[in-house]
């Protein structure tokens, strides 16, 4: 399997990468800075210089083909100020999914978050806001593409070192926390499971491994 996973040099690209070449897959990872090459290359993953905030859609296609799936990955970083929010989180996005489509990769994943639905409550940092809305709208742009896609909802990111116990299901799930390890191995499930597409998946740590909390979601409609 060939995976082109935007955002590459991201914590969540990393492990994800890592877990693919480990097992035989090429993994593909699309990265802003020459210089973050190497930790690619270190992990047996492919790095492309792409940055997604300036790259047309048609030119992002080329890096796609071929490629089995692709994983939205990419964020614009807590403090990088709102604009950058929709740049990276929402427009991003759609950037993959739009070249997705030029290029003939059916699959796509995208990582989003819990807590959407927080956006508009008055405690809420207007910078995590800007997020929030940005993930929901990505999400919502995903949906109206003809792509087999899969949304995926962690909540609160830990680097804890994963336990591979997690809890998965529709939304709405109790917000939790869960490792990026986990997200992880969560994500290859997702894309080793052709019956996980057209469905929004929220994930937090609990007591079931991978594939059952996988196969229990699933099951659940």
């Amino acid at each position: 399997m060939r995976v082109v996973i935007a955002g590459g040099h991201g914590q969540i690209a990393l492990r994800l990468e890592r877990l693919l070449a480990e097992r035989g897959d090429t993994a593909v990872g699309l990265i802003r800075k020459p210089e973050q090459a190497h930790d690619l290359e270190a992990l047996g993953a492919e790095p492309v210089v792409c940055d997604l905030e300036w790259t047309p859609a048609a030119e992002l296609a080329d890096h796609l083909r071929g490629a089995d799936a692709v994983v939205f990955a990419a964020g614009a970083g807590p403090a990088s100020g709102s604009a950058r929010k929709e740049s990276v989180d929402r427009a991003a996005a759609v950037l993959l999914a739009d070249a997705a489509g030029l290029a003939g990769v059916g699959r796509y994943v995208l990582i989003s978050s819990m807590g959407l639905e927080r956006a508009d409550d008055p405690g809420v940092h207007p910078e995590f806001a800007a997020y929030l809305r940005a993930k929901a709208l990505a999400e919502d742009e995903l949906r109206r593409r003809e792509l087999a896609w899969t949304v995926l909802r962690p909540g609160r990111l830990t680097d804890d070192q994963g336990a591979g116990l997690v809890r998965l299901a529709a939304p709405p799930l109790p917000m939790g926390s869960v490792p990026r390890d986990d997200v992880a191995q969560v994500l290859l499930a997702l894309l080793d499971t052709p019956a996980s597409t057209g469905r929004t998946l929220e994930l937090v740590s609990g007591t079931e491994s991978v594939a059952d909390a996988l196969h229990r979601a699933l099951a659940a409609g």
